[in-house]
């Protein structure tokens, strides 16, 4: 457990992305193989149901500690998490049980047939072992809630850079339906147990946002131009009778998409596509939250397939029939994407629109409205070009429109981590709905450091209320926030949710009677 501990407390400590890679390489080139195995099964969500109920873990530790639960609350609220503050109020170690984190999981998996009683005792023997991290790593497992401080993307890396292999190896090896008991460390990762080859992605062709003049891009006829859809850009790979779908990010979601699968297993041939996986209803894109609504579920519903339908929108071709087909033109290579589609007609899978026009002047209109069908602007791509790896300037731009702006006022505030775990940086904000105010968004990015220790002084000097490491403030502090979309959604008191929203600034020369009201606010939304 010390290797894995110091691993936590290392990605927990900082939030530059080199030093959390420094750590997960000396993880594994510390830790024996079993506690890298566990290492993925907890990044991939096979931990192992909860077998103790967190209040009793509460009440355990305000019995050992004999301190009254008021205080017991009050630590809580200053520490923000219930299983660091139980590790922080626990008394010093008496003794030290150095076991891996393979040993420690097994017996927390054992505790499902125990009684409370035994369960406590387990529980009490080991705080009396483990020193505070540990102790606090220990509680977490035990609760069901870990999480490990750094994206699936870095993960992915720098397994990728240890055992010098492609992180699409990687991912598709981990992201599989293995299990503990089936599977070893090396041949997991080394991808034995499946055929990464047979799924293998191209790096993605990336666009620039459009730096120049319209007129400066020369001819308009050498331009194919699209609209730039808010989705989820994938690459939808079939070879040999097998279907899977990559996002942009690299991470393997063929299952989220069952019915575009389902669809691509029905056309013959072998191919890999690009393209935006979109929901789209009664011939019509539905904006991004409607999407979300989707993502990142074990289990979709009948119902939900049928309320939220998802179609891929084609755009692009970079594999046919075992060929690669990058270094060809976008005009070549949109001909036979055009024809694959056209030939294998099906209610999910589309061909993204090319937008013919004879000027430039006639473009900038059809841009203007762009959020009339859910888009976020334009592509400007030249059709000479090959399907580049990554960005390259001059050949694919990104022609997106002028964000959204609202008035909204600030409520809730709660500390940073890293160097700003001093200042209170993440903010929430509210809108009118009549004579009360409704939360509308988080936001965390747009202000200058001056301004955050600013706002962090009215912070200390207006809270209202504590809610563990959250603080309710005056509602004094009025800030222009700007999104790229919105939609209906519950996730918010205001009915609503902004897509990307972010501090534009803060206007000082307002005050929270100048804010926006939500029906209004509400008729942005088609």
């Amino acid at each position: 457990m010390k290797v894995f501990a110091r691993l936590i407390n290392a990605l927990d400590s900082t939030n530059k992305t080199g030093l959390k890679l420094e750590a997960i390489e000396r993880f594994l080139t510390d830790a024996v193989d079993s506690d890298k195995l566990w290492l993925l099964a907890l990044f991939t969500g096979k931990r192992p149901k909860r077998n103790i109920n967190t209040a009793l873990m509460k009440q355990w530790a305000i019995e050992l500690v004999n301190i009254p639960e008021w205080l017991f609350q009050e630590s809580y609220a200053s520490v923000g998490d219930l299983g660091e503050t139980i590790a922080l109020v626990l008394p010093p170690p008496t003794t030290y049980t150095e076991r891996t984190l393979t040993e420690w999981m097994n017996l927390i998996i054992g505790l499902k047939e125990k009684t409370e009683e035994e369960k406590k005792d387990f529980v009490l023997q080991a705080w009396d072992s483990l020193p505070t991290t540990e102790r606090f790593i220990f509680n977490k497992l035990l609760g069901g809630s870990f999480r490990l401080g750094i994206s699936s993307q870095s993960l992915i890396n720098a397994l990728a850079k240890h055992y010098s292999l492609e992180a699409n190896t990687i991912t598709h090896s981990i992201m599989g339906d293995w299990k503990m008991e089936d599977v070893s460390f090396d041949k997991l990762i080394e991808g034995e147990y499946t055929d990464t080859q047979l799924s293998k992605p191209y790096p993605f062709c990336l666009a620039y946002a459009l730096e120049k003049e319209l007129e400066d891009l020369g001819d308009i006829k050498t331009w194919q131009a699209e609209y730039k859809w808010d989705g989820i850009r994938g690459q939808l790979i079939k070879r040999d009778g097998e279907v899977f779908i990559w996002s942009r990010g690299e991470e393997l979601v063929t299952e989220q998409f069952p019915e575009v699968k389902t669809t691509l297993l029905q056309w013959p041939g072998n191919f890999v596509l690009d393209g935006e996986l979109l929901v789209y209803k009664q011939k019509q894109v539905l904006n991004f939250s409607e999407l979300q609504k989707r993502l990142n579920r074990k289990t979709l519903s009948k119902k939900m397939l049928d309320d939220l339908p998802v179609a891929l929108f084609v755009y692009d071709l970079l594999e046919y029939e075992g060929e690669d087909w990058r270094n060809k033109t976008l005009q070549e290579r949109r001909e036979k994407v055009e024809a694959l589609v056209l030939t294998n007609v099906s209610e999910n899978i589309k061909l993204s629109q090319v937008i013919e026009v004879n000027d430039w002047d006639a473009l900038k209109a059809i841009r203007e409205n762009a959020r009339l069908v859910n888009s976020e602007g334009l592509m400007l791509k030249h059709k000479g070009s090959p399907y580049h790896t990554g960005r390259k300037k001059g050949d694919w731009w990104k022609w997106k429109i002028d964000p959204l702006t609202i008035d909204a006022v600030l409520i809730y505030a709660q500390k940073g981590s890293g160097r700003r775990s001093a200042y209170y940086t993440d903010y929430t904000f509210a809108v009118k709905q009549g004579d009360q105010l409704v939360t509308i968004a988080k936001a965390y990015s747009g202000l200058t450091d001056k301004e955050i220790q600013e706002v962090s002084r009215f912070v200390n000097k207006n809270a209202i209320e504590k809610f563990g490491p959250v603080r309710t403030v005056k509602p004094e502090l009025v800030f222009e926030i700007a999104f790229e979309g919105i939609g209906f959604s519950s996730r918010h008191k205001a009915g609503v949710a902004l897509r990307f929203p972010r501090i534009v600034r803060w206007r000082k020369d307002k005050t929270v009677a100048d804010i926006d009201e939500i029906e209004e606010i509400k008729k942005l939304i088609r």
